[in-house]
């Protein structure tokens, strides 16, 4: 049968069900109505009528009124007829009011009269028991018939409310959950439900629709293997280490170069959890520590790893593998892809470059002293006396050779701190001779353009945790640097300042500022802002930075283009 057909008959029949009972209510309220009003309509005037006679009867010898009182409800009576014999008894009573308007003091008449409106009220007061019968019994007939009507209605209300919407949800969610089956690639699954119905043609159509995915799948199996067994190839002929991991972080798959540094065979790594391979290998638990919570950023950093003989370094790069479902808007994790580059060779030529920096920076200091030694010569006057020119000359040779060494000395120090060479003496150092030191270094030059230093040293700062030699060195790169770029007759100020257990050293020009593009960049080997005329190697910011990082500080700038600028950095309180 078709849902729609059960539909119409369940929602007929409800509907007829309650036409029938409203019907059978209100013909038996209407069959009550009937008798109780002829109880009270008939019956009760006639009581009333005769009582009002008896009262006037009383009174027919004291009240020449009463005739007319007891005349009008007799007229009222001889209208008000109903019952069987009332017509013959309200005659009686008529004639002998006749009777007794010729004698009012005939004694026995008024007896007579009496005893007529006695049986009168006596025929009607039975009318009245009679019919009040006669309407408990319709009560009774209405009571029994709507009850059982009612108990039929609200069984078969019962009977469609059960039955009705399982027979349309029942099949639905059996639809749904084959749905879900075939949304989860099990082509196999089948539904049945009657055949006439509206849901017997949907299940057709999807066994139908789940055949031909069957199918097509089959079909496809054997490409999707061939493109399984091109990916598997392609990954064990990278040269780079790659392991694959699923969402509950079992091993997929993993290529001959990361067996090849982790020392382990395919077979004890293939289809293992990760975390349980990591308790009996170095290695392994080293790449997988941050890559146990997806969606959080996994830091990159170098690793090296003693491998094939050598040691090699490797750069890893952990990749969460998150794909929307077909039909859904919520991203799904099912794993993560851990690559290892081997930046091995770029090491290497990093070095070899450290190294011939360091080694022709070394070797041009040695000309360089020469050439100083040269300059102080020719202006000693005991050698010989020089003219103007000659003496401009040999002023413009030793600026280009103090440039000259100040290069080289930054190239030295960028080499030891890349090889890391460089000896850090960190130990308690006075505030006030680091601040003094980079006064001292910049003061000539800040005259010389009549800029204004101004030092502010919080009182209750002293010490800091640091190398003094080093730390002095940045603090006057920055006072250097502010000075450079600052216009004549400004002002800079030098504050060092406490912050819960740190000491803040800032610097702050009032120079032309840095554009909000080259900020990020600004601490970057060998950059200079683009358009500057000033002198420099773009090395002593970056320098500076790796010496303040290297003592476990931290280094910053802010600036307002037009304004200035403040280079800040932080280190430890002792």
């Amino acid at each position: 049968m078709k849902i729609k057909t059960k539909l119409n008959i369940g929602v007929g029949l409800l509907f007829m069900m309650i036409i029938v009972l409203s019907v059978l209510s209100a013909w038996y309220i209407n069959q009550l109505k009937k008798d109780t009003g002829n109880i009270l309509v008939a019956n009760y005037n006639t009581l009333e009528y005769s009582r009002n006679m008896l009262l006037a009867l009383e009174e027919i010898n004291t009240d020449p009124l009463a005739f007319s009182v007891f005349e009008k409800h007799l007229d009222k009576q001889k209208k008000n007829v109903t019952e069987v014999g009332e017509k013959e008894a309200t005659e009686k009573i008529a004639t002998h009011f006749s009777v007794l308007k010729k004698n009012p003091q005939n004694t026995s008449i008024q007896s007579s009269i009496r005893k007529d409106l006695t049986e009168l009220m006596q025929l009607n007061m039975s009318a009245i028991q009679h019919k009040s019968i006669v309407a408990d019994k319709t009560a009774k007939n209405a009571i029994a018939v709507i009850s059982i009507v009612g108990t039929l209605c609200f069984l078969m209300a019962f009977i469609l409310m059960v039955n009705l919407p399982s027979n349309i949800a029942d099949p639905i969610r059996i639809l749904t959950q084959s749905i879900r089956q075939i949304a989860n690639q099990d082509y196999k699954q089948r539904v049945h439900f009657e055949s006439n119905s509206e849901f017997g043609e949907l299940a057709r159509s999807f066994n139908t629709m789940a055949e031909k995915l069957h199918e097509y799948s089959e079909s496809k199996l054997e490409k999707i293997l061939k493109g399984k067994k091109r990916i598997e190839t392609l990954i064990d002929n990278m040269q780079d280490p790659v392991i694959g991991i699923d969402e509950n972080k079992k091993v997929l798959f993993v290529n001959n170069e990361a067996l090849n540094i982790t020392g382990l065979k395919k077979e004890n790594f293939v289809g293992q959890l990760i975390q349980d391979i990591a308790i009996t290998n170095d290695l392994v638990r080293n790449i997988i520590k941050d890559s146990m919570q997806p969606g959080i950023k996994k830091e990159s950093g170098t690793m090296k790893i003693y491998a094939g003989g050598k040691e090699s370094y490797f750069e890893k790069d952990i990749i969460d593998i998150n794909i929307i479902p077909t039909g859904e808007q919520d991203s799904q994790f099912i794993g993560q892809v851990i690559m290892l580059h081997n930046i091995t060779p770029f090491k290497e030529l990093d070095l070899a470059k450290t190294n011939f920096i360091g080694t022709v920076s070394h070797e041009f200091k040695t000309p360089i002293s020469s050439i100083k030694m040269g300059l102080q010569l020719l202006e000693n006057d005991k050698v010989g006396n020089l003219n103007e020119d000659q003496k401009n000359l040999v002023n413009g040779i030793k600026d280009d050779t103090n440039r000259l060494l100040k290069i080289t000395g930054e190239l030295l120090n960028m080499t030891q701190l890349e090889s890391g060479s460089i000896k850090l003496d960190i130990q308690p150092a006075e505030i006030a001779d680091i601040v003094e030191y980079a006064l001292e270094s910049n003061r000539s030059s800040a005259e010389q353009k009549q800029i204004a230093l101004h030092v502010n040293i919080d009182p209750e700062s002293r010490f800091v945790l640091a190398d003094g030699e080093k730390t002095a060195w940045v603090l006057n790169n920055l006072l250097s640097n502010a000075v450079r770029y600052s216009y004549e007759n400004s002002e800079i100020e030098i504050e060092v300042k406490k912050q819960g257990n740190e000491i803040i050293f800032s610097v702050k020009d009032s120079g032309n500022g840095i554009e909000p593009q080259y900020i990020s960049r600004i601490f970057d080997r060998y950059f200079r802002i683009p358009g500057t005329k000033k002198e420099g190697t773009g090395l002593g910011l970056s320098i500076s930075k790796e010496l303040i990082e290297s003592q476990g500080g931290k280094i910053a700038v802010s600036s307002e283009y037009g304004v200035g600028s403040t280079f800040s950095f932080t280190l430890k309180e002792c």
